[in-house]
């Protein structure tokens, strides 16, 4: 569809969802500074996953809902999260996120165009010293090439990501709510399709814990994650599949032309 054949809408309404299970004191600067947000979400959802810290309390402190999920998991939390979310659009942070004052605005922004089903963006990692810029590249870098490959369009980064509220009522049936040992980010990506539209906004950034990838037995986790992840959905549908998909309709313009 040409680009000026789309009605650009205003900007929709976003919800924050937060999944967290003891971390309050990242959670509180992570709330701070959704406070300090040009434009403010229309409410912040906390998703208390089982936590035995001050998680909730620092949350409810803030104004921020709090929704309770005792399956334990990132999945489950993030997933019980997005069924609780009421605005047109579900944005989603990590409890050690900390987005810039226009987070919500680029958000509402990239998503007032009504063909995009999802979008992801870009961060630095904060609390890894000089190696921190070196390991951003490295990590993302690879995460959004290697993660194209795998799914025939751009993966989700569950630090800085947001999906129509719509678009996460077609597909909530089919996450792997219950698996805690998946990337719950890329698990929704693959199961959005390669049909549907997920942006990849440079300019949507976040600051972020560097303790994910600190340390070798943080590395091994994330990777056995990943495996478990790409084994999941490519039962369902194989990377090579899911590439024709994608390529089908330019496929089929180019044989109609004469």
């Amino acid at each position: 569809m040409p680009w000026e054949a789309v009605t650009m809408a205003g900007p929709p309404t976003v919800s924050v969802v937060i999944p967290a299970r003891d971390d309050a004191p990242a959670l509180a600067r992570c709330l701070d500074a959704l406070a300090a947000q040009r434009v403010r979400p229309a409410e912040v959802v906390v998703v208390d996953n089982g936590s035995r810290d001050a998680t909730a309390a620092v949350a409810a402190a803030r104004g921020a809902r709090v929704v309770s999920e005792p399956l334990p998991g990132i999945p489950a939390a993030a997933a019980a999260g997005y069924d609780a979310a009421r605005a047109e659009v579900i944005a989603r942070l990590d409890a050690d996120s900390v987005p810039g004052p226009d987070w919500v605005g680029r958000v509402a922004a990239v998503m007032a165009d009504p063909r995009v089903d999802a979008v992801t963006g870009w961060g630095r990692f904060y609390g890894l010293g000089t190696a921190g810029r070196a390991a951003t590249q490295l990590y993302l870098g690879a995460y959004y090439v290697l993660g194209l490959a795998a799914l025939g369009h751009p993966p989700l980064w569950g630090s800085n990501m947001a999906v129509r509220r719509s678009t996460w009522e077609q597909v909530r049936g089919e996450v792997h709510r219950h698996d805690q040992e998946l990337h719950d980010d890329m698990d929704l990506a693959f199961v959005l399709g390669p049909r549907r539209v997920v942006r990849l906004d440079r300019r949507l950034t976040v600051a972020v814990s560097g303790r994910s990838v600190r340390g070798a037995a943080q590395v091994r986790r994330r990777f056995r994650r990943a495996f478990n992840t790409l084994g999941t959905n490519w039962r369902v549908a194989p990377p090579w599949e899911r590439w024709a998909a994608r390529l089908a309709p330019a496929a089929d313009t180019t044989r109609r032309q004469p």
